[in-house]
């Protein structure tokens, strides 16, 4: 069985028959893929959801629908099982025979071009009465779709074009501002996080000592310049001001363990005085 010679014949009684959808047309062509694998060998046994996962059709009733409509139209004939276990029985016919040759009388000679022109148009039709419109012939369907064709692979390769462009000022533009951030916020760390030598230099102006100095800028190196641990600094110098106020609190602080812990009574006491 020729299966070019069928298909031919089956989608020319397609073209012809308007009771069929493109949901018949695909189960149809799920049907002659099963009949395809099964060397076009009557009948076929199919199975409800592979016939539907082949065919793209998610309906079971609209599956039904379409299997008797192209049983009564006589595309096939239908045989269900009833039978959850056993599969239905499917006949698909022969439409390669009804392809006759034509006779020799209406062949087109070998001479004569094989596209006809399919209509004429009457065009650039004036609006006035005393003008006549001039005709122009159509021209082949299948130059007008290649060279349509032509002109999308062109646009695809210019839009592609476009894209590469687009995508490369972007990155461009991305990279940019990326290192201007980059360059801010170090400036940013420098203006926030002073020398030794300033901090020195500040605490020295406000009566305050070297060791202090010191002090304030080794702990606040050490905790990454933040405020409590969470809080980037924003100005040292305030910060300085309130470790300068906060300092004779840390001196106090340091200073009571060294006292001596003891009562403040004398040793000669009497203890036998009354109270």
């Amino acid at each position: 069985m020729n299966y070019i010679k069928h298909l031919t014949g089956f989608f020319e009684k397609v073209a012809i028959d308007k009771t069929l959808n493109p949901t018949h047309v695909s189960l149809y062509i799920a049907l002659f893929q099963f009949w395809n694998c099964n060397r076009f060998k009557n009948p076929i046994s199919i199975n409800r959801d592979e016939v539907m996962r082949i065919s793209k059709i998610s309906s079971k009733a609209t599956y039904h629908k379409c299997l008797k409509n192209l049983h009564s139209l006589g595309y096939i004939n239908y045989e269900p099982s009833y039978n959850p276990f056993k599969g239905s029985h499917v006949i698909l016919f022969n439409f390669s025979e009804d392809l006759k040759p034509l006779p020799k009388s209406e062949r087109k000679p070998k001479n004569e071009p094989l596209i006809e022109l399919v209509s004429e148009q009457a065009l650039n039709k004036s609006c006035t009465s005393s003008e006549t419109g001039t005709e122009q012939a159509l021209v082949p369907s299948i130059n007008y779709i290649n060279n349509t064709n032509i002109l999308n692979d062109k646009n695809v390769s210019n839009l592609e074009k476009h894209t590469k462009n687009f995508e490369e000022i972007n990155n461009s533009n991305l990279e940019n501002e990326n290192s201007k951030e980059e360059k801010s916020s170090a400036k940013k760390e420098e203006k926030l996080h002073p020398l030794i030598e300033e901090v020195k230099t500040y605490f020295q102006e406000n009566n305050f000592p070297e060791q202090e100095a010191q002090k304030f800028f080794n702990y606040f190196k050490s905790v990454g310049w933040l405020v409590g641990g969470k809080i980037p600094m924003v100005d040292w110098q305030a910060a300085a001001q309130n470790w300068m106020i906060n300092a004779p609190k840390f001196i106090s602080n340091a200073e009571q363990p060294n006292r001596a812990k003891q009562l403040n009574t004398a040793t000669d006491k009497d203890y036998s005085e009354p109270l």
